[in-house]
């Protein structure tokens, strides 16, 4: 019987820290690999488990680069908004696009939290239609 709690116990925990690992991905556009963070929401999940993906990010209202995903996110434990932040990555629930913001949002109904760049993203900023792979890092 301790063997069988030992091992129990052994599991929970490893299943616990594997759960904690962020999840990283890539996003290559234009010849360079831009790396993000995703959240641990149940949206930034079903889209980890999505990639990888072929988008083609088009420039919105100013502010946002958005594409449309081959189908919508499970966004059944998230928000009903958030505000958005220069270098986040977010899903607009409403038309089940992902938006990443260069300038800051205020709070917007059906908006939700998958993640942030690392660093730089200036890769995908250029005027015109963007062509870029989503995949998980190594």
């Amino acid at each position: 019987m301790r063997k069988i709690t030992a091992l129990l116990s052994l599991f929970l925990v490893t299943t616990a820290i594997a759960q904690e690992q962020p999840m990283k991905i890539n996003l290559i556009a234009n010849g360079k690999t831009l790396t993000a963070t995703l959240s641990n929401g149940t949206a930034a999940k079903d889209f980890y488990q999505m990639l990888p993906l072929e988008l083609e990010l088009s420039d919105y209202a100013g502010e946002e680069k958005i594409s449309y995903l081959p189908r919508k996110l499970n966004t059944s434990r998230e928000p009903d908004g958030v505000a958005a932040a220069v270098g986040d990555i977010n899903y607009y629930a409403p038309w089940g696009n992902v938006a990443i913001f260069y300038k800051p949002h205020g709070k917007a109904r059906g908006l939700v939290h998958l993640g942030k760049f690392d660093g730089d993203f200036s890769a995908i900023l250029g005027n015109g239609k963007t062509k870029v792979r989503l995949e998980k890092t190594k």
